[in-house]
């Protein structure tokens, strides 16, 4: 196994070169002719040239794809931290702790012992050594550069594939083993900048020499990751190296493209499993007495539930992004059916809710009714809450910190109902401007309790599930699913939030053009997901770029044992 030392400032100031250094030293493909330059939409809006971390999902895809998903190996990368509503802009980072960097080495470790082993290397590694015992460097120079494209996301230069071959060349001499050898030089690339960092660079668009434009690999990588939420594949990194990608039609067949394909279910499961906040199942724990029929199954599946239901409403069945929250369809396993009360099929099965069911809409999925209250007991602040800032990109202020919660904690307070608790923040002139924001919403939800099963009383009490959202009254929560997707909001919210995912970080004010010509284009369409999507990759401001900062840093070497 290699031990780097000092690895942290190594890694950031290769990356940081990388965002400023001139497209020769990527070997980018052929620029597109001036007139034929890609893009649509605002044409003075940029995003900034981004440099972030890759995260455990588009890492181990990126694995995939390459050598297939039979690998097995346990991919814990550390958390990042949620920015501007999502966790993926907290992939733009500054540096990487010791403890992450020996989480990325264990992983790297791990898939090379897998890559060459006996079972996997006869159908990974493309050529036999001529003595298993020794170095290779033709047979080594036939794997490590051609993996290489793909892990880095775009060619090796032959000094680079050079020392590649040359470093398996010296450990297998040292280890006896050519896969020993070849293993060592794998491990190594995995767990490089290049790798685990996503550097991108630019270059002047030769339609508008005053504009910087991503290159070629940072525009195929930047879509990938976006789409497909994985690195890109040798379809797009040779539509990179021939300068497909920067042609319109080039950029337009490619992305369609992308759109058909099957892992476009993985860049849009990602892409919501962020925007929802799923990320919160991790740390999910209810009470055993007060929920039993709550166990881990169930919050994985219910986790699976919705994204399921996503996919198959906006992608499959290119449906409405509104009717997400009025809709009665969606999938039940085995584990969630006993919460639902319906009968338990084996796996998951498609299942649509009766008409004057409660359950209609995703705020009735359990896995937003169980993420958002505590551990033994509801919450309409938590569910309103999420609501205004997962749904509506509306921020909502944290309580302040002398606020008395004893009157709706104490366990033997006379208080029934939810409603009754949350009419107390009310009455206090310190909780009753956060709690008129998030209550009246959160209430229309108090007929499904901290696992997310239907209840109508509440400790003997009836259950009054009225509310209201911004002026817009109802008296439960099939009213709520109704407001909601009636709520101008909603659509702009998901706007801002896919075009933030896409560029790699949250918008700003700059962005402000490129928004309302994205509401615009989703609006036209019916609110239909694909076609936001294609708009955002295929507008200018996701290709274009800030021109740079100089910048300049020490580096401080790796050390090996």
């Amino acid at each position: 196994m290699r031990v780097y030392s000092k690895f942290v400032p190594f890694a950031v100031c290769v990356a940081l070169a990388a965002c400023s250094a001139p497209p020769a030293e990527r070997a980018p493909g052929p620029q597109a002719a001036a007139k034929d330059t890609a893009g649509i939409g605002p044409l003075d809006v940029t995003s900034p040239q981004r440099l972030r971390v890759m995260s455990a999902a588009q890492y181990t895809n990126t694995l995939a794809n390459i050598f297939g998903p039979d690998l097995k190996f346990d991919t814990r990368f550390p958390p990042l931290v949620r920015t501007g509503g999502l966790l993926g802009n907290g992939g733009a980072i500054a540096g990487v702790s010791d403890s992450q960097l020996e989480q990325y080495q264990r992983t790297a470790a791990l898939v090379a012992a897998e890559v060459t082993n006996p079972t996997h290397r006869t159908f990974l590694i493309p050529c036999k050594p001529v003595d298993e015992k020794a170095a290779d460097a033709a047979c080594a120079g036939k794997f490590l550069p051609a993996i290489g494209r793909l892990l880095y996301r775009h060619p090796l230069a032959p000094e680079q594939s050079q020392a590649l071959v040359k470093e398996a060349g010296e450990a297998a001499t040292r280890f006896k083993d050519f896969y020993a050898g070849l293993g060592y030089a794998l491990e190594g690339m995995l767990i490089s900048p290049e790798m685990l960092l996503v550097a991108e660079t630019s270059e002047p668009d030769p339609k508008r020499p005053d504009h910087q434009r991503l290159d070629a690999y940072s525009l195929v990588t930047r879509l990938s990751l976006f789409l497909w939420n994985s690195g890109p594949d040798s379809i797009l990194l040779d539509a990179a190296a021939n300068g497909e990608i920067q042609t319109a039609k080039g950029r337009a067949k490619i992305v369609n493209m992308m759109l058909a394909s099957p892992r476009l279910e993985n860049g849009v499961r990602a892409f919501f499993d962020d925007m929802f906040g799923f990320d919160d199942f991790a740390t999910l724990a209810k009470d055993a007495e007060t929920y039993p029929s709550f166990t881990g199954a169930t919050a994985a599946d219910a986790r699976e539930q919705t994204l399921r239901t996503l996919v198959d409403h906006l992608i499959t069945g290119n449906g409405d992004y509104r009717d997400l929250f009025t809709t009665r369809k969606t999938f039940v396993s085995t584990a969630l059916a006993p919460i639902y009360g319906v009968p338990a099929g084996r796996g998951w099965v498609p299942y649509e809710f009766p008409e004057g069911s409660p359950r209609t809409g995703i705020l009735t999925h359990i896995s937003f009714l169980a993420v958002h209250s505590h551990p033994g007991r509801s919450s309409p602040t938590l569910r309103g809450k999420a609501l205004r800032e997962l749904l509506l990109c509306q921020v909502v202020p944290r309580p302040p910190a002398n606020v008395d919660f004893s009157a709706v904690e104490n366990p033997k307070s006379p208080i029934k109902t939810q409603r009754e608790r949350v009419n107390l923040h009310l009455a206090n002139p310190v909780c009753a401007g956060c709690h008129k924001i998030t209550d009246p919403m959160g209430l229309a939800l108090e007929n499904f309790d901290g696992s997310g099963a239907f209840r109508t009383t509440e400790r003997g009490a009836q259950i009054d599930a009225s509310g209201n959202l911004d002026g817009k009254s109802f008296t439960d929560v099939v009213g709520l699913g109704k407001a909601l997707h009636d709520h101008p909001s909603l659509p702009t919210c998901l706007v801002e939030r896919a075009y933030s995912y896409g560029s790699g970080g949250s918008a700003n004010d700059q962005a402000k053009p490129m928004l309302a010509y994205l509401n615009q284009q989703f609006a036209a369409a019916g609110y239909r997901l694909p076609v936001l999507l294609r708009a955002i990759a295929m507008s200018n401001a996701f290709s274009d770029v800030k021109k740079p900062e100089t910048r300049t840093a020490s580096v401080s070497t790796p050390s090996q044992k």
